[in-house]
């Protein structure tokens, strides 16, 4: 029998998650100026109209591949999350995350794609910032803003202390994983990198508490490194 009208709720998800995974794929493969909106949806077996009506264009679709890739760090940051642990722990736990993330092959391929075509489309530019970069400064200073209501951290900006906490982590040895020369961490060099950034960002940022000491996460030390 043949199926009429709209697709189910469950079928609608599982189509959009089938052309986000092959846009992603075929973005990796040819870019982004060398990619035709009609390529993707025959590879997603969706329709041109679909792309349109859901993402706007081909801008949007790759504005889309980025947010879905940062859904995986920012949910960390979620007020439900935060109360079920400590601040340094919540942060810990995104900065794992985060970095885990960005340091991937894939992850750094598409950031040089960008690097490469964002002059000539600037669409393309605006999508990643917005749903990369900006919505993880975003939710990272909702963050520092609510942990400031208890008296956790000192009274700054909260997009200044979100943004010094990513510059910590977006540190020099992410420009040499950027640039090739640095070989992609693995999860325990990842949590030495984590540690190290986060001790340093909070002995800077933490209230004092009244015996003047900071609950900081401790930093390994040389012999577990």
């Amino acid at each position: 029998m043949i199926k009429c009208g709209r697709p189910r709720k469950g079928e609608e998800l599982l189509s959009r998650d089938r052309l986000l995974d092959t846009a992603f794929t075929l973005f990796l493969e040819f870019g982004y100026g060398n990619l035709s909106l009609e390529t993707i949806a025959r590879d997603a077996r969706v329709s041109m109209r679909t792309i349109y009506n859901q993402f706007g264009g081909k801008a949007g679709l790759f504005g889309a591949v980025i947010r879905r890739c940062s859904d995986q760090f920012v949910t960390g940051l979620s007020e439900e999350y935060a109360l079920k642990s400590s601040p340094e722990e919540a942060l810990v736990f995104f900065a794992k995350q985060f970095l885990y993330s960005i340091t991937r092959p894939n992850a750094v391929r598409i950031r040089a794609i960008l690097i490469g075509e964002s002059l000539r489309f600037p669409d393309l530019a605006t999508q990643f910032y917005e749903q990369g970069p900006q919505r993880t400064l975003d939710h990272l200073a909702q963050f520092f803003a609510r942990q400031q209501k208890t008296g956790c951290f000192a009274e700054m900006e909260p997009r200044f202390l979100a943004d010094q906490l990513l510059s910590a982590l977006r540190n020099e040895r992410f420009q040499k994983l950027q640039l090739g020369l640095e070989p992609t961490p693995d999860e325990a060099e990842i949590d030495v990198w984590v540690r190290q950034a986060i001790g340093f960002f909070l002995r800077g940022s933490l209230k004092n508490r009244r015996d003047g000491t900071n609950d900081i996460v401790d930093e390994p030390s040389d012999r577990n490194r």
